[in-house]
């Protein structure tokens, strides 16, 4: 009897050492939830699919996998105010389910128009950078055509005048944008020419053609167009309006480079641009883990001078890549974001 035993609790060993792995691969996999998540939510206006996803898990950008495989939730895009969210378990993973009915008064069809929708991210910071700044090459910009001047010999002109550009247009199209070369991106580690940035002033319809030589009148404008401001079409592609944020298929490693409303420092919903682009692997949507540059200071023994780790400091979305450079929305910042900041694809 004693052997029988004996044998029995050795197999059982066994059997606990061969299970164990496996149930470590799952908690492993398993989304990670905040401690103080709510078990039900009920959406309100003003919310974001990010907001939500933050409310449950400490990866937000893990956000697909809490949605994703939901068939009440196929197209988690489309909640509306006043739907309630639960969380539930379904195959050992924490999901969002739609109660879909619940708190209904009459069996009526739910009829709530497409534009008040809950958005993945707040589109309303972003929306004039995806159509006013644009970056270009060096080669780009010398081939694109300038401002000479405006009618009377005129140094400056608004919306109304005509100005003459010299040049050969990118296109022939009749509408065309006018451009001002801001500033000049170098990256800060490899000091490579990552391109130039430029923001819209003008809209402007083309008159005429003679040689090189453009005749523009300007329609619209927001601020007074002079020499050498740049004639460009408006980008070709399609304006992206929905993101999801989700992690970047590779590793990526940069910097900030610039906060685009003039100043060194951001927070939330601020756009900075970023030392990675498409020949990197970013695409719009792609989320990165901002590290704050670690402090310099000097070793009070040694008298070297030493720099600290770095720090996570928030995180941001690429929300428009070209080939070296994206701009990135803020979405969270629990410290100071600043130019030289480092982004990391998220762990």
């Amino acid at each position: 009897m004693k052997q029988l035993v004996t044998g029995f609790l050795g197999a059982l060993a066994v059997c606990i050492a061969l299970v164990m792995p496996v149930q470590a691969d799952v908690r492993k996999d398993t989304l990670a939830l905040k401690e103080n998540h709510p078990k039900t939510y009920v959406v309100v206006k003003g919310d974001t699919l990010w907001d939500i996803s933050g409310m449950f898990l400490q990866s937000p950008w893990k956000w697909p996998q809490l949605w994703g495989s939901n068939p009440q939730i196929d197209n988690p895009h489309l909640i509306y105010p006043g739907d309630v969210l639960t969380l539930k378990w379904i195959n050992g993973q924490p999901r969002l389910v739609l109660n879909d009915g619940i708190l209904r008064l009459s069996p009526k069809a739910k009829v709530t128009p497409l534009r008040d929708a809950i958005p993945a991210i707040p589109l309303k910071d972003i929306i004039s950078f995806l159509s006013d700044n644009i970056i270009m090459d060096s080669d780009e910009l010398t081939a694109s055509p300038y401002i000479v001047g405006g009618t009377a010999n005129r140094i400056v002109a608004g919306a109304g005048d005509r100005v003459y550009a010299r040049g050969t247009l990118v296109g022939d199209y009749a509408r065309q944008n006018v451009y001002r070369p801001a500033k000049e991106y170098i990256d800060p580690v490899t000091q490579e020419h990552l391109g130039y940035e430029l923001f819209k002033i003008g809209d402007a319809v083309v008159d005429s053609k003679k040689g090189d030589i453009i005749t523009l009148d300007l329609r619209k404008t927001r601020e007074e167009v002079s020499a050498l401001d740049r004639v460009y079409p408006s980008p070709k592609e399609a304006i992206q309006s929905v993101f999801y944020p989700r992690a970047p298929e590779g590793e990526i490693d940069g910097r900030i480079l610039s906060v685009l409303r003039g100043v060194r420092q951001a927070g939330q919903y601020d756009v900075v641009a970023i030392n990675q682009g498409v020949r990197e692997g970013l695409k719009p949507g792609d989320v990165l883990t901002i590290f704050r540059s670690g402090e310099v200071l000097k070793d009070p023994v040694t008298k070297e001078l030493i720099t600290l780790p770095a720090e996570k400091s928030g995180l941001l979305m690429v929300f428009k890549a070209y080939e070296k450079i994206s701009y990135a929305l803020i979405l969270k910042a629990t410290e100071v974001i600043a130019i030289g900041d480092e982004v990391h694809t998220p762990e």
